[in-house]
């Protein structure tokens, strides 16, 4: 691996990790039932050999012909409204005419009081730790009185770019070259540009702008106290030398997607966590078996050198205190955040959650990996509305897996210890071990192997869930055959799920592909975009949705490239309903080099947050690329500046004359 990954970003190095994978498990690939179960659509496109049609029952076609037919009569669902704008790959984003995409915040500007203004030649871990951190991910509006011109922003701070942070360093991403460039000085910088950023904003005279010395305003780091609960608290795999007691951690890592809850409290999802951890652990070691299911120790910083608990052969259990889903309460910048453990451990992407009709609070997650699977968590208690006590409410609840069924069919099946294969005779002793261990007692509970899940978006109005699935290139050719044309599956597809009556705790759910990504016009790829999507309108690497007020679904891209797509990442708008379902328009498209992440609406639909996560990165696909670094960036978006580099940054897009989006 420390071959391979030589000289890679951080990005990339994630990219190769997932790609690796760490699921043993031989259960159905998500392939494995696409192969098996296939709607109305492929047969009248042609996408499937005449052979396949004769395997599939009646039944399973009119469930599916059923299913789209009532989607198309009880869709209220208007069509987007605006100009698309080109695919291409620029310096410089684009949004669709009529519109304003304004930099909010970038990597290194104040937000605390106090904070020094940035100068990237003379970082300090200080400074940074009251400046916006870097590699801004997860965006959340929390409207201050349920105002759409004045709340906070909560922003997840994913990881760092050495080589485009630093002056002169280039990139420090492997044992390989021995981080022969970092210090510990550069690590304590790294540490503080992790986290999360609590930010004050308000629109005035149409342009919005971060309200100076707020009262909210918060950094959260690498070394922000926090309390572990639910049923990993206290247990013997959490404690370490700094933490006897298996309840305190400090800081949390590789935070990705997130959520907002009914009570005001931001979700940030650890991600990629195995990346922080280096050292040798023994297969002897009782967490050995644990840590190679996530991937531990990555070694993509050498945080280790100077600080014991990121060194597994010293603190052998500090990993298993990261991979969680912390909740924080935005609008008290004294708040502990909570680390909650009943949701599980893996690597989060996000936390989307919607009340069901019973009442109670359902959250749905995936865990960014190839071969890794969807989950659901289900709060015990139901939603009351009285905001502290409902703040409790992800403290107990129970988690699921999904498998997903030829006949259209979602079964949740519950991760609880003593039931099934959960038992001692398969090395869980509790509850605590379950959550702890959730990839493996869901590898032992046959879930369906997905083409790695990112973030999931419940739609409030039609109660449907849609899945980011951005890509398998792990899919072999001996998979192939007439009912599943997507070996090798570069690009990606988007899964729709449907609860019975509204009711996101049933047992079983309906499931569909609302998309296969890709290029529609290159028939090998097996795209099924609509045919009124244009030759920009078609894109690759779901990775973030949003869900705007009038429920209709946005998806942002991680992965398109001039050499992969011909095209930069961006923000597409995706038609879900009725005769134009999986119509798709580019309405705005990301700098050189960058992804997008974090859409997130207001509630009247008037603006719209953006973020652009490290512009200036190298085409990854294209083999005679050279590395980037803070010298030779591809872009230095937003400053455009000789003496900046380019910065991760919020843009917020209004448009001109007011109205909403789209």
């Amino acid at each position: 691996m420390d071959e391979l990954v030589r000289g890679l970003s951080k990005s990339q190095q994630a990219e190769l990790a997932e790609d690796h994978g760490s699921n043993p498990s031989t259960g159905p690939t998500m392939g494995d039932v696409v192969a098996q179960r296939y709607n109305r659509r492929d047969l009248l496109k042609g996408l499937l050999a005449v052979p396949a049609i004769g395997a599939v029952s009646a039944l399973a076609i009119e469930t599916v012909e059923r299913a789209n037919a009532q989607a198309m009569n009880t869709s209220t669902t208007p069509s987007f409204n605006f100009t698309e704008i080109p695919a291409a790959s620029q310096e410089r984003d684009q949004v669709a005419e009529g519109y304003d995409a304004d930099v909010l915040m970038r990597w290194g500007d104040p937000v605390l009081p106090g904070a020094p203004a940035f100068d990237p030649r003379n970082q300090t871990a200080a400074a940074q730790a009251m400046q916006f951190g870097y590699n801004n991910d997860y965006i959340g509006y929390f409207p201050i009185e349920g105002s759409s011109e004045h709340g906070l922003l909560a922003i997840n701070h994913e990881y760092t770019n050495e080589e485009l942070m630093f002056p002169g360093l280039g990139r420090q991403d492997t044992r390989t070259v021995a981080f022969r460039g970092m210090t510990k000085a550069l690590a304590d910088i790294e540490m503080m540009a992790h986290g999360g950023s609590v930010i004050e904003i308000r629109k005035t005279n149409g342009k919005w702008a971060v309200v100076p010395n707020s009262r909210y305003a918060r950094r959260i780091t690498a070394e922000t106290p926090m309390e572990i609960t639910g049923p990993a608290r206290g247990h013997a795999r959490m404690r370490t030398s700094y933490d006897p007691t298996g309840t305190l951690v400090r800081g949390m890592l590789n935070n990705c997607a997130g959520g907002r809850t009914p009570w005001g409290t931001w979700l940030t999802c650890e991600e990629n966590v195995n990346g922080y951890f280096w050292g040798d652990m023994p297969e002897s070691h009782p967490e050995f078996r644990n840590y190679r299911r996530m991937g531990i120790p990555g070694r993509w910083y050498n945080w280790g050198t100077y600080y014991d608990r990121f060194d597994v052969t010293k603190e052998p259990n500090e990993a298993n205190r990261f991979g969680w889903t912390v909740e924080i309460d935005p609008f008290d910048p004294t708040f502990v955040p909570k680390k909650r453990t009943a949701m599980g451990r893996f690597k989060h992407e996000g936390a989307a959650g919607i009340v069901s009709g019973t009442g109670h609070y359902v959250i749905y997650q995936g865990d960014d990996e190839r071969f890794d699977y969807v989950y659901r968590f289900v709060s015990r208690n139901r939603v009351t509305g009285n905001r502290a006590q409902d703040q409790h409410l992800l403290e107990d609840g129970t988690l699921s897996v999904a498998r997903y069924d030829a006949d259209g069919t979602v079964h949740w099946l519950p991760l609880v210890f003593g039931q099934g294969p959960l038992t001692a005779a398969n090395g869980f002793q509790s509850q605590a071990d379950v959550m702890i261990e959730t990839r493996r007692a869901s590898d032992l509970l046959g879930a369906t192997r997905m083409d790695r899940p990112e973030d999931i978006d419940a739609n409030f109005r039609t109660q449907r869930i849609y899945v980011m699935l951005t890509n398998n290139n792990r899919r072999t050719a001996e998979q192939v055959n007439p009912a599943n044309p997507r070996a090798d599956n570069r690009f990606g597809h988007i899964v729709e799920m449907i609860p019975p009556g509204d009711d996101h705790t049933a047992a079983t759910f309906r499931w569909d592909i609302l998309v296969r990504c890709g290029d529609p016009s290159v028939a090998g790829v097996g795209a099924t975009f609509h045919p009124n999507t244009t030759r920009d309108g078609w894109f690759g690497m779901p990775d973030n949705c949003a869900i705007d007020g009038q429920g209709r679904l946005w998806i942002a891209t991680d992965g398109n490239s001039p050499s992969r797509t011909g095209r930069a990442d961006g923000l597409w708008a995706l038609e879900t309903h009725g005769q134009a379902r999986a119509t798709s328009k580019l309405f705005y498209r990301c700098p050189a080099g960058a992804e997008l992440c974090g859409p997130e609406f207001v509630p009247d639909d008037t603006s719209l947050f953006v973020g652009n996560q490290h512009p200036g990165e190298a085409d990854e696909e294209n083999p005679n690329a050279q590395p980037t670094t803070f010298e030779t960036a591809t872009t230095r978006w937003p400053d455009f500046r000789p003496d900046m580099p380019p910065r991760p940054s919020i843009v917020a897009i209004t448009k001109r004359g007011g109205g909403k989006i789209a």
